[in-house]
């Protein structure tokens, strides 16, 4: 199948639009039912945090999403046009979210890259132009519908 691509404004709505997208894309590409709950799971921890680093870096420059798959995998990668802060390395990814009393809470440090390891079975993380790119993949289990 060739790739499908997304490009979306740095808004925290259009996160549950990749992952919906991240999702149909995954289940027509032949990944098992019982992956795509991860494969959303992932795919919205890396749009959320390409969406935090946008707005606070570029908040008019889209994020991109592209979802390939080839005989044996399905990837995802997930890229930002952020420029890489110049933090500690222990607070390089941290996540930021909104609790459900509405205030926001910084949670430690690498937790959403974390996240994003134990849901896919692959996951390289590596500078792309001027930004970051975040490339999660699976083994279809199926042949693509």
């Amino acid at each position: 199948m060739p790739t499908v691509e997304v490009t979306f404004t740095p808004l925290p709505a259009h996160v549950r639009t990749a992952r919906l997208v991240a999702t149909a894309v995954a289940r027509r590409s032949g990944v098992d039912e019982s992956l795509l709950d991860e494969v959303r799971l992932a795919v919205g921890e890396a749009c959320s945090r390409a969406v935090e680093a946008h707005r606070k870096h570029c908040p008019r420059m889209p994020i991109r999403v592209a979802l390939t798959d080839d005989s044996e995998r399905f990837e995802v990668v997930v890229t930002d046009a952020a420029p890489p802060e110049e933090v500690p390395a222990e607070l390089a990814s941290s996540t930021v979210t909104p609790a459900i009393d509405g205030a926001v809470h910084q949670l430690p440090p690498g937790v959403g890259l974390a996240v994003i390891s134990g849901l896919a079975d692959d996951v390289r993380v590596s500078p792309a132009g001027d930004g970051t790119s975040v490339a999660m993949s699976w083994k279809r289990r199926t042949k693509p519908v």
